[in-house]
């Protein structure tokens, strides 16, 4: 599971240029071409980090930036600010509207590639990492191996999946529709209880030989990993 990156850009060759490499990488890529499509698009596909063009249609970048940090949903999420305005006041500007990163055009895409994945270790610690650790749980994602208490705890690949989605976001509650977007993912049409069906199968592995269940029910809102380690 990729993390999942919003390009809001204008320029067609950018935006085309930006979501080849970015694929290429393994990134899931959203786009929207300009500042209320963006908004829109922040809400469809909850983003793990967000690309915005500096100059946009109808709501330029700088307020998109200000309204995405206002905003008590998306207040953390990662923003990096790509524009061809270079000056020092201009990115002062950018970093205080709330902009992680600025990128100034024209560009290296190495470079953004490599910038993109900074801000995301710095907001996703998980995503840099090879193991993931909750608890008594440790998931290594080289070898797609889990071990609780030092024990094997053996996962099919969508169960492996959840628990990973999980574990980077513990503590935090997610409906049946969010997990299914984030797991599944966007183009696969299977129906909500599909994910009770696989909360129950990775309940069972993980609780097995009497261990406490980690996964947290919260009626009509979904799961989640308790916010304190098992």
């Amino acid at each position: 599971m990729q993390p999942l990156i919003l390009l809001i850009e204008d320029e067609d060759a950018i935006l085309t240029l930006l979501r080849y490499n970015l694929e290429r990488e393994g990134f899931q890529v959203a786009v929207a071409r300009d500042g209320e499509e963006g908004l829109a698009a922040l809400a469809e596909h909850r983003p793990d980090l967000v690309v915005i063009d500096w100059m946009l249609p109808y709501v330029s970048g700088l307020e998109l930036c200000r309204q995405i940090r206002r905003r008590p949903e998306t207040h953390s999420l990662p923003i990096i600010m790509l524009t061809a305005r270079g000056e020092e006041a201009d990115r002062v500007r950018g970093l205080d509207a709330g902009a992680d990163d600025y990128v100034a055009k024209p560009f290296s895409t190495g470079e953004f590639v490599a910038r993109v994945r900074a801000v995301l270790r710095r907001a996703h610690p998980a995503f840099g990492q090879e193991t993931i650790a909750f608890g008594d749980i440790i998931m290594d994602l080289g070898s797609h191996r889990v071990r609780r208490a030092g024990s094997s705890i053996h996962l099919g690949p969508t169960e492996f999946r959840l628990l990973r989605h999980l574990m980077e976001n513990p503590g935090r509650v997610f409906s049946r529709e969010q997990l299914l977007d984030a797991v599944w993912g966007r183009d696969v049409f299977v129906g909500p209880r599909t994910v009770d069906t696989h909360i129950r199968r990775l309940r069972r592995a993980l609780a097995s030989n009497g261990r406490r269940d980690p996964i947290r029910t919260v009626r009509s809102a979904g799961y989640g990993l308790d916010a304190e380690a098992p």
